[in-house]
C-alpha cells in the first residue's frame, strides 16, 4: 500500500486528490436512501408546524375577544355606548357590551359573577358613574383599559372641544422603519444560517466516524495526503448541503410565490436582495467549512460513535455561544463586541451576514471572506495533523515509532 501511495502522490496534487475524495463522498451520500429521508425530514416538520399553526389560527378566530361589561345606570350606559362607537372610528378601543338584568347569571348585577361567567369572556366590569367610573378586573387588564375608559367617559359627558380631522400623508418608509426592518432581516437571516449549519454540519462527523470504524480512512491516509482527505470530505458534504438547501429553498420559493399576495412585499436589506442572497450562500459555506473542520478534528479523537456524542458536545455549545455572540453584536454595528464577533473566525460569518443586512458597504465582506478562508485552511491543517498522528499510531509504523521513542526515554 505504501508503494501505491507513492505512485498516487507522484501523480496527483493535493487538490486533485481532494477532488477525487469529494466526488466519491458526494456520489455515495447523494444516491443513498438515508439522504432522501434526510431531505424529507425538515419538510415533514415544517408541514406539521404549518398545520398546527393553521389549527391554532382557526381556534383563535373562533375564540371570543376579551370584552368589558358596562354596569352603569341605564342612561349613562347608553351614553357610554354612543361615545364608544364614535371614538372607535378614530382609535382602537376595547370591546364592550351592556348586559340585560334578565340575562345576568343568577339575576344579579354583581361584577364578580360576570367576571366568573364561563359563557362570556369578560375581562373587566365598569361600574360607578360617568363622573367617577370604577373599573373592576385583573390588575394588568384594568391598567391597560384605564385610559380608554376615561376618554370614553369624558366624551359621553360632553367634555370635549371637538376632535379635528387628522390628514394622513403616508410615505414609503422612514429611517426608523428601515433600521427596524433591516434589524429584523439580520436576525432572521442569522437564525436561519445557524439552523442550517447545525442541521447539516453533523454529516461531516458521521461520515468520518463511519469510515474510521471501517478502516477506510486509514487506507486513504496511506494513499493520499491527509489534508486532501479532509478537504475532499469537507467540500463533498458542503456540496450535499447545497443540494439540500436548493431543494428546501425551491419549495419555500414556490410557497412564497403562491402566497405572495397575502404576504405582501418584503423589506429590502441594505445591500439589496440579490447581493444579500449571494452573501448568505457564501457565509453559509464558510460557517460550514469552519465548524466542519472542527468536527473532523473531533472525529479523529473519537474511536466510536458513542465517544463522538461526548466529544461533539463542546463543539455544539461553542456553536450556541457563537450564535448568541453574533445575535447580540448585530444590534450595535461598530462596537467592540461586534468587532470581536467579526474577527473571531467561527462567529465572523454570522456577524458579517448581520452587517450585510444593515450596511451597504461591500469591501468589509471581501476582507472577512478572505480571513475566513485563511482560518479554514489553518483549522484543516491542524485537524489533519492531529488525525495523521492518531492514524499512524494505530498502524505498525506508529507502533515502531512509539517503541523507538520509548527506548530513547527509558534509561538503560
Amino acid at each position: 500500500m505504501s508503494d501505491t501511495g507513492q505512485v498516487m502522490n507522484s501523480r496527483l496534487s493535493m487538490w486533485q486528490a481532494a477532488y477525487i475524495i469529494a466526488r466519491r463522498d458526494f456520489q455515495a451520500v447523494l444516491f443513498s436512501k438515508a439522504f432522501l429521508f434526510f431531505l424529507l425530514g425538515p419538510i415533514f416538520f415544517l408541514g406539521i408546524s404549518g398545520g398546527a399553526g393553521m389549527l391554532g389560527a382557526k381556534a383563535a378566530e373562533r375564540s371570543q375577544n376579551p370584552s368589558m361589561a358596562v354596569l352603569l345606570d341605564v342612561g349613562e350606559s347608553q351614553a357610554f355606548v354612543v361615545a364608544h362607537n364614535q371614538l372607535e372610528e378614530m382609535t382602537r378601543l376595547p370591546e364592550i357590551f351592556v348586559p340585560d338584568d334578565a340575562n345576568l347569571p343568577g339575576g344579579t348585577s354583581d361584577p364578580m359573577v360576570l367576571l366568573e361567567d364561563a359563557d362570556r369572556n369578560v375581562a373587566a366590569v365598569l361600574t360607578g358613574t360617568l363622573a367617577a367610573p370604577r373599573l373592576i378586573g385583573p390588575d394588568d387588564r384594568i391598567e391597560t383599559w384605564k385610559g380608554p375608559v376615561a376618554l370614553i367617559a369624558a366624551t359621553a359627558r360632553g367634555e370635549k372641544a371637538g376632535y379635528p380631522e387628522v390628514a394622513l400623508e403616508p410615505t414609503a418608509s422612514s429611517i426608523a422603519s428601515k433600521r427596524s426592518s433591516n434589524a429584523a432581516i439580520a436576525t432572521g437571516a442569522l437564525t436561519l444560517l445557524f439552523l442550517l449549519t447545525m442541521l447539516l454540519a453533523g454529516m461531516v462527523l458521521s461520515n468520518l466516524v463511519e469510515e474510521k470504524g471501517n478502516k477506510i480512512i486509514e487506507v486513504l491516509a496511506a494513499a493520499i495526503p491527509m489534508d486532501a482527505v479532509f478537504l475532499g470530505k469537507l467540500f463533498a458534504m458542503l456540496a450535499i448541503s447545497f443540494v439540500g438547501i436548493a431543494v428546501w429553498g425551491g419549495l419555500a420559493g414556490a410557497v412564497f410565490a403562491l402566497g405572495s399576495a397575502a404576504i405582501g412585499p418584503l423589506p429590502e436589506p441594505a445591500v439589496g436582495w440579490p447581493v444579500f442572497c449571494a452573501l448568505f450562500l457564501v457565509y453559509f459555506a464558510m460557517a460550514y467549512l469552519l465548524i466542519g473542520s472542527i468536527f473532523l478534528a473531533i472525529g479523529s479523537l473519537a474511536p466510536t460513535v458513542r465517544d463522538v456524542q461526548t466529544l461533539s458536545m463542546p463543539a455544539t455549545i461553542l456553536q450556541l455561544a457563537v450564535f448568541f455572540l453574533a445575535t447580540y453584536a448585530i444590534n450595535d454595528i461598530g462596537s467592540p463586541i461586534e468587532t470581536l464577533a467579526v474577527i473571531f473566525p467561527l462567529s465572523s460569518p454570522y456577524a458579517m451576514l448581520g452587517r450585510a443586512a444593515q450596511q451597504a458597504a461591500l469591501w468589509p465582506h471581501v476582507l472577512a471572506i478572505a480571513w475566513q478562508v485563511l482560518a479554514t485552511g489553518i483549522l484543516v491543517k491542524m485537524g489533519a495533523a492531529l488525525f495523521r498522528s492518531r492514524v499512524m499510531k494505530s498502524g505498525p509504523q506508529g507502533a515502531k515509532r512509539g517503541r523507538k521513542w520509548w527506548s530513547r526515554k527509558t534509561p538503560a
